[in-house]
């Protein structure tokens, strides 16, 4: 349906005529979408949080690019910086900016750096408002006891699924988040592709970031995520138990109670 919709839109012989036709036909046969009404309250929130995503999403990958940049230099550099646990706290932040570096490199340097502490200032910005919204949701710390879940993840799955009753079970969930496989079916075969992703990024990105962390601390997920990986590989392990997580969260919200972790 939604596609259907969607591809008015997008069509390359668009006339107004083609369009009510279309739209005329979907609204008969009872098919076009309901669009969920989000309050005000709740697209704020949303706003704050997304922007706050979005500067963790950009403090990774220049993290990344920091470790890219300092595996090109030479030998005794890498391994005087291999020796620092953390880079990127001040005191290794301070081993950084002392390396031995060409002038020009040195300047890059300095510059990822200036830029990650830019970032880290306008992330800690939003901190009191995540623990406002935390304290003020108990849906966002019935997710906190989940694997995975930090305050700041707990609250932006809670204020992007907002409410729970529009979804009939965890399977429409996972759609909504777009983790399930797309499908071509022929006959009596069926062939499983990559995810939709056609659903609400933001939760996708929460249920997949809570992933490594997750199955650190769980071991029934660690479990979960070590056979299918040896199965059908990494990534389809790591969407796998991003669903897993995200079924998880449609249970302890509808059943209003904390994630007990079952033990052995």
């Amino acid at each position: 349906m939604f596609y259907e919709v969607k591809a008015i839109a997008r069509a390359k012989i668009k006339t107004d005529k083609r369009d009510s036709e279309v739209l005329a036909h979907l609204l008969r046969m009872n098919m076009i979408p309901e669009v969920y009404r989000r309050s005000t309250e709740n697209r704020q929130a949303q706003r704050v949080l997304r922007q706050r995503a979005f500067y963790v999403s950009a403090m990774t990958a220049l993290k990344n690019r920091v470790h890219a940049f300092l595996a090109q230099q030479r030998e005794e550099i890498r391994e005087g910086v291999a020796r620092e646990t953390n880079i990127f706290s001040e005191k290794g932040q301070k081993v950084l900016l002392g390396l031995d570096l060409a002038p020009r490199e040195k300047k890059l340097l300095e510059a990822l750096l200036k830029t990650y502490r830019h970032l880290e200032t306008r992330i800690g910005e939003s901190k009191a408002y995540v623990e406002k919204l935390y304290e003020e949701s108990r849906e966002a710390q019935f997710i906190r006891t989940i694997p995975g879940f930090g305050k700041y993840l707990s609250v932006l799955v809670a204020v992007e699924i907002a409410d729970l009753t529009r979804f009939t079970d965890a399977a429409h969930l996972h759609a909504y988040a777009g983790v399930i496989p797309s499908m071509h079916s022929s006959g009596d075969k069926t062939h499983y592709g990559k995810i939709i992703k056609a659903g609400n990024r933001w939760l996708r990105w929460a249920a997949v970031e809570a992933v490594w962390p997750g199955i650190r601390a769980d071991f029934d997920l660690r479990c979960f995520y070590e056979r299918l990986a040896r199965g059908k590989g990494a990534n389809k392990a790591k969407v796998a138990t991003a669903r897993r997580l995200l079924t998880i969260i449609y249970k302890v919200w509808k059943e209003g109670r904390n994630y007990i972790a079952y033990r052995r």
